[in-house]
């Protein structure tokens, strides 16, 4: 009952100085919002990073060129080709997939709109090999790539950028670089590469050899990717590209390689890492909105214990002791962070809705970054309401009944 009444006594008083308890939680509420909204923003990060390490699957690779040095001088670097593409189909053991790329930027146009986008020259298994769905319409075929057709397969986003419905473009004729193409499909989306970068929602696929011929008229390719045929380690499937590569590019015994094999996850698993510690960065200062919240409920306290110095001394005289007067203000202090703590995670929760419709980025609010808000908040309270809650307790009863 004792305690019942203490927490009685301490929503009183705040309600008695109910705006200077709101200025008071203000502290709170801003450094809450802030670390939930940034938490949020990581999470969803984090958790598009993870989608994306699971559907590149754990055997893809993908080959570049990589400028070489000689004499501690960078040399022309090597250009890989349509040909050695093939030289990878015919000859390397461990491969069950092999999807070359040419990229460049062109200019889609239909009827009065337009926008720019990433193209991409590839082969009909690119669809396969990365797991992407279509949200209609279809893939093209090796036949179209042969017989380079011009025919394109739309990211998500394109649609949008042209104000028309993903269905009702496939079949139609659209203007890339001037020339038409047929839209036989529109993929679903795939999710950002990262923040800024749309990635394949904002590229537009055709026929490789459509590329090859028809719009950037070079066969140098700016990569390779490979599929691992399953159960086979990705360190024997390296060796035996390396094999194939240095044989079609007439490299020596000695001479350094002048492509350069990469697993996609590893740049993504390098993002995922840079992306925790920015999380924890932005967490952090958010955090000194905390401190400075706690700060100020401490002087706050202060000014109350001298505020109600008199009323302290009668309810020792009445019979308080000094650990119930200690546990009142303890009370009071941690209501104010607790309160100022709810407030604070509904604002955050809000501002990291609003950061995903108005900014597009993922974010994901967990129970666990709610929790740790909430842990923080009581902790505030209990810190900086621990000086103010001894110095009301040590109060000398009969010095506080003759204070005016």
């Amino acid at each position: 009952m004792l305690f019942v009444e203490i927490l009685r006594v301490a929503f009183q008083s705040i309600r008695a100085n109910f705006f200077r308890a709101i200025l008071t939680m203000l502290g709170i509420i801003i450094g809450v919002a802030a670390v939930i909204a940034m938490l949020a923003a990581g999470a969803g990060a984090q958790k598009r990073i993870d989608e994306q390490i699971a559907s590149l699957g754990a055997n893809i690779l993908t080959i570049n060129a990589s400028r070489f040095f000689a004499m501690g001088v960078a040399r022309d670097q090597m250009t890989l080709t349509t040909d050695d593409a093939r030289a990878l189909e015919e000859g390397a053991r461990y491969l069950d997939a092999v999807v070359p790329e040419i990229q460049g930027r062109g200019q889609l146009k239909l009827g009065n709109r337009n926008t720019n986008v990433r193209v991409v020259g590839t082969t009909a298994l690119h669809a396969e090999v990365f797991n992407y769905d279509l949200a209609a319409g279809r893939f093209f075929v090796a036949e179209e790539d042969l017989a380079k057709r011009r025919v394109v397969v739309l990211g998500s986003d394109i649609p949008r950028d042209l104000e028309t419905d993903p269905a009702a473009l496939v079949g139609r004729t659209i203007s890339l670089n001037n020339q038409p193409f047929e839209v036989v499909g529109v993929l679903k989306s795939q999710g950002a590469a990262g923040f800024g970068n749309r990635g394949p929602d904002a590229s537009a696929f055709i026929p490789l050899m459509t590329a090859e011929h028809r719009v950037f008229g070079r066969e140098e390719v700016d990569n390779i990717s490979v599929r691992v045929v399953d159960g086979v380690p990705l360190e024997r499937a390296m060796v035996d590209i390396e094999r194939v590569l240095r044989k079609e590019h007439r490299l020596r015994p000695g001479d350094p390689n002048d492509f350069a094999i990469v697993d996609r996850r590893d740049f993504l698993e390098t993002q995922q890492e840079a992306q925790q510690t920015f999380t924890i960065l932005l967490a952090s200062i958010a955090g000194v909105s905390l401190i400075v919240g706690g700060i100020g409920i401490m002087n706050i306290m202060l000014v109350s214990v001298t505020e109600r110095t008199r009323e302290i001394g009668i309810r020792m005289a009445l019979g308080a002791t000094r650990g119930s007067i200690l546990l009142q203000f303890l009370v009071e202090s941690v209501t104010l962070c607790l309160l100022g703590g709810a407030l604070g995670i509904a604002v955050g929760a809000g501002a990291a809705r609003l950061m995903s419709r108005v900014a597009g980025w993922d974010v994901f609010v967990s129970p666990e970054s709610v929790s740790l808000a909430f842990a923080f908040s009581v902790g505030v309270g209990l810190f900086f309401g621990i000086w103010p809650a001894r110095r009301a307790a040590r109060l000398n009863p009969i010095e506080a009944l003759r204070y005016e």
